[in-house]
């Protein structure tokens, strides 16, 4: 067991777009696009917690490759009245893959906005029978040429 050893392989550029859903109920979207959220405003908070997540894969993929970032953007698109999509794209000049910090930058951001809404979602039990995290996936990666 152990890293993959990335020596003697080139610099290339590595790019690398992740996202995911978050379902929520209607009445909690509306909140989020309208600024109504005792919280804060969830999709600047959604953003920067994406961005931190990508530069700290390493730290918590264990056996990731701590890679030198080189840019992180985070789109958000409102898919209907219940479902938001959060994209992430990842740019980097390495040896290896940015998959995975693409895929932690979605995953943080999303798992931000249910912290930020939690209060709206749960039903009377303290259940969140509406509310879910879907289809979280890397929707498109770019290996390059070596950079000399």
């Amino acid at each position: 067991m152990g890293m993959i050893d990335v020596t003697l392989k080139e610099v290339v550029y590595r790019e690398a777009v992740a996202e995911g859903i978050i379902k929520l109920r209607r009445d909690t979207l509306k909140r989020i696009l309208e600024g109504r959220v005792e919280k804060g405003d969830v999709l600047t908070i959604a953003r920067a917690s994406a961005i931190n997540a990508v530069k700290k894969t390493s730290e918590l993929i264990l056996l990731c490759h701590n890679i030198p970032i080189t840019h992180v953007s985070v789109s958000f698109d409102v898919l209907d009245d219940e479902r938001l999509r959060v994209r992430v794209l990842v740019k980097a000049l390495a040896k290896t893959g940015v998959e995975m910090e693409a895929l932690m930058g979605a995953s943080a951001a999303l798992l931000n906005i249910w912290d930020m809404v939690k209060s709206y979602e749960k039903d009377e039990r303290g259940q969140y029978p509406h509310t879910s995290i879907e289809r979280i996936s890397v929707v498109s990666k770019v290996k390059g040429e070596a950079i000399t």
